[in-house]
């Protein structure tokens, strides 16, 4: 499966889906002007995944800010991890964030209780 990798900017993150070297990985700030043009290809390229995962997936969160249209399309890749582990699956969120920011460990914790899935807090400095 081919790498997709987008370098992150002042207003979308950085992307990393290896499945290959087991890189699953969303970072930085994410205030796309077009959303759904984003994140298409990242919905996309986790569907062809899903049709053959990795024995254990480990999916990284690692965001220091996202705006009310990126949270929505968040959920979008959290519910296709959702799905991968509910078909018997071996997946894992890590959602790392800085330990000064609440909002972003309580975006977190709000995202574990929507989504069926293993979900890690990891607070880092």
């Amino acid at each position: 499966m081919e790498v997709f990798k987008i370098l992150g900017t002042d207003d979308t993150p950085g992307v990393t889906l290896d499945a290959a070297n087991d890189i699953f990985e969303i970072s930085g700030r994410s205030l796309p002007e077009d959303v759904n043009a984003f994140y298409k290809p990242i919905i996309d390229w986790m569907d062809k995944y899903n049709l053959a995962p990795k024995a254990k997936t480990i999916f990284y969160f690692r965001l220091v800010y996202f705006n009310t249209a990126s949270s929505k399309m968040l959920l979008d890749v959290l519910m296709k991890l959702e799905e991968l582990y509910k078909s018997g699956n071996d997946v894992v969120v890590r959602w790392q964030y800085p330990d000064d920011d609440e909002d972003m460990k309580e975006a977190g914790e709000e995202y574990a209780d929507i989504v069926d899935v293993p979900f890690e807090q990891i607070e880092i400095s």
